[in-house]
C-alpha cells in the first residue's frame, strides 16, 4: 500500500489464529467452569490416580514431586451431572487429517464408556481434529456402532462429519457440548 510522502507498507493477509495454542483440555476446562458458574451442570476433569515415591522439599510450601507412577489405568477424562443424568466422556486430539487412530483410546476406557450407557448414564467421545480446527462429539451409539461394524484401526474423519456432532467454538461457553447432547437425553 502506498501512503503519502512516499511511505510504503506491505499489506498482510489477516488470518485468524483464534484457537492456536489452546488445547482441547483447556477449552473443556473453561467450558465446564462456565457450566458450574451458571449452574447449568457440574462436570469436572478427573484427576489421574498416581502413587508418589519421591518428593523434594526445598521449603514447606514448595514441595516438588520427583518420582511418581500411575496407580491404576484411568477411566475417562471427565464426569459429572447434567439435568439429573450422569455424564462421562473421553477427550482426545489428533493431528491426523483423514482419521482418528483407535490406538488413542485404551480398551479399558471403551469398556468404561459401555458400562456408563448400560447403567443409564450418557457417555461420549470428544475429538478435536487439529488440522481442521474442528471438534466433534461422537455419542456412544455412533462410537460403538462403528467399532462393532468396522474392522479398521482408525475412525475416518468423514465418519465424524456424518455421525458426529460438530461443536462450535464460542466465547462463553467455549465448547457448548451440552447443547449437543440434548438429543441423547
Amino acid at each position: 500500500m502506498n501512503y503519502p510522502n512516499g511511505i510504503q507498507k506491505e499489506y498482510h493477509n489477516l488470518t485468524s489464529y483464534g484457537n492456536r495454542g489452546m488445547s482441547l483440555e483447556e477449552d473443556l476446562n473453561i467450558t465446564n467452569e462456565y457450566y458450574r458458574e451458571k449452574n447449568i451442570a457440574v462436570i469436572y476433569k478427573k484427576p489421574t490416580p498416581i502413587t508418589i515415591y519421591k518428593v523434594d522439599y526445598p521449603s514447606r510450601k514448595d514441595a516438588v514431586i520427583k518420582e511418581a507412577r500411575f496407580k491404576i489405568p484411568s477411566t475417562t477424562d471427565y464426569n459429572g451431572i447434567y439435568k439429573g443424568k450422569y455424564i462421562d466422556f473421553e477427550a482426545k486430539e489428533t493431528k491426523q487429517k483423514t482419521s482418528f487412530p483407535l490406538s488413542n483410546i485404551h480398551k479399558h476406557q471403551l469398556e468404561h464408556l459401555k458400562k456408563i450407557e448400560e447403567h443409564g448414564g450418557v457417555g461420549f467421545l470428544i475429538v478435536r481434529f487439529n488440522y481442521y480446527g474442528e471438534t466433534y462429539l461422537l455419542d456412544n451409539k455412533a462410537l460403538f456402532h462403528f467399532l462393532e461394524n468396522e474392522n479398521r484401526k482408525s475412525i475416518p474423519y468423514s465418519y465424524f462429519q456424518e455421525y458426529g456432532k460438530k461443536i462450535p467454538i464460542g466465547l462463553r461457553p467455549r465448547l457448548d457440548y451440552l447443547k449437543l447432547i440434548e438429543v441423547i437425553l
